[in-house]
């Protein structure tokens, strides 16, 4: 007797195949226009930036290009990438808990709150997307000594006008074309993957050009590809490990009336996540920290290596030995406040009250709350710690290997945990389409 997996069945159901078809022809899309660049932009310049050696500008540079698939080089329309949709998404969910009419709303009517959340976070993408692509030039162009990263004038006055907005215009456009793309997928490919599928593709792209880089160099090559490729699995394994976590706290359910018998309580569990945060807090931790660098870059233009505008401008850009440590306390930090958030958020202390579940032990209701806040604190504790670690990781990695920073990045956390998580979200989708259309293990004689 063998059992036979359902994943055989993948290519004979129409439907599977139908979307799985669809998916990957609007990925190809999402790619093919991520090589569009920006009217006016100056390409030699932005190279510059990449292959400069070992600075703040460099290092959050080569990060940002990463993590947007090689746009950032390539300065395309698609530059932002879906990054504004996500951030509007975080704040509409900070704002939650806030605003108490927009709480109950979403307590009172789950569907209409989702729709409503789904409305403002796109009516917020807009003008956030607007603010980060003048962020975006403006910190390029306060990143290089000399020259400009467009060869037209950015401004809003004059004759700097019309180019200005031109490009500001693409790069919105650009921007709302890939969400619309990511919604296609939702909606017609891969159920509820369509951002992450085009934030994986992004990443993906870029990894084996860096890998192809560490190739390149004829003294280490070889035995560093196989180290960064044996390093890469240990780090996938460990994500994996750490997101499959779960504590499952008892809840026992009452029985139901069948007629005039009383069927017996159901013992279940509540899983609860180790890392429930996911790749946020590295977000977070990312802007908050990159946030004096960029400020003090606007003082230092022009090669000044001296002064207090230097010392946070190489600090909190990622130049000096301080900043993994400020990196690792803020991933930990924001880790435990965003879990907090979404764990406020759920309530299952009165979404268990109203089913009649209880903990063995614990009171209904607000006890109940306050019991599961502290078992998901403790157990998020552990989580924290080793989000940062992965954090940090290609900062410890670059005190031992001979590698340049714009290839360490490519073990980054983001960009690890992103395809870690959606390949397994992706699979665990497939699956269980396959078991909507019948397809499941079956056993086989033999």
């Amino acid at each position: 007797m063998k059992r036979s997996s359902a994943w055989r069945y993948l290519w004979k159901s129409e439907d599977i195949r139908k979307k799985i078809i669809i998916t990957v022809l609007l990925l190809v899309l999402y790619r093919l226009a991520a090589n569009i660049p920006v009217p006016g932009i100056n390409r030699t310049v932005i190279l510059s930036l990449a292959t400069s050696s070992n600075t703040a500008a460099s290092n959050l540079f080569n990060l940002l290009d990463l993590l947007s698939g090689g746009t950032i080089s390539n300065f395309s329309i698609l530059a932002m990438g879906v990054y504004p949709y996500i951030t509007a998404q975080i704040i509409i969910q900070l704002l939650v808990p806030i605003i108490p009419a927009l709480e109950r709303r979403i307590k009172d009517d789950p569907r209409e709150g989702r729709t409503l959340m789904e409305k403002w976070t796109m009516f917020l993408t807009i003008p956030m997307a607007f603010l980060s692509a003048i962020g975006q030039v403006n910190i390029f162009n306060s990143m290089v000594t000399t020259g400009s990263v467009l060869n037209t004038p950015f401004g809003f006055l004059g004759a700097s006008l019309v180019p200005t907005l031109t490009l500001l215009a693409s790069m919105v456009a650009g921007t709302m074309f890939g969400i619309w793309l990511g919604q296609l997928i939702s909606e017609y490919g891969i159920p509820n993957q369509g951002l992450s599928l085009i934030i994986f593709a992004g990443i993906v792209a870029k990894i084996p050009s860096k890998l192809g880089g560490i190739l390149a160099d004829q003294q280490n090559g070889w035995w560093m590809f196989i180290l960064m490729i044996l390093v890469l699995g240990l780090t996938i394994f460990a994500i994996v490990f750490v997101q499959q976590g779960r504590r499952n706290v008892p809840v026992l359910f009452p029985g139901r009336r069948v007629g005039n018998r009383m069927s017996m309580p159901v013992r279940s569990n509540l899983p609860l996540m180790v890392n429930m945060a996911g790749m946020i807090p590295l977000i977070f931790a990312q802007t908050i920290i990159s946030f004096p660098a960029l400020i003090a870059s606007y003082f230092i233009k022009g090669g000044v290596t001296t002064g207090f505008a230097y010392w946070i401008y190489s600090t909190f850009g990622g130049s000096s030995g301080l900043y993994p440590v400020l990196y690792f306390v803020l991933v930990v930090g924001f880790t435990f406040f965003y879990t907090d958030v979404l764990f406020t958020q759920q309530n299952y202390g009165d979404t268990l009250k109203k089913q009649g579940a209880q903990i063995p032990g614990v009171v209904r209701g607000a006890p109940t709350q306050k019991y599961l806040t502290k078992v998901q604190r403790r157990i998020t504790f552990p989580g924290a710690f080793f989000l940062g670690f992965v954090a940090v990781l290609p900062y410890i990695l670059k005190l031992f290997l001979p590698l340049s920073q714009s290839l360490l990045f490519v073990i980054s956390a983001a960009g690890l945990l992103i395809v870690v998580g959606v390949v397994r979200d992706t699979f665990t989708i497939i699956e269980t389409e396959l078991k909507v259309h019948g397809y499941e293990d079956s056993i086989i004689k033999g």
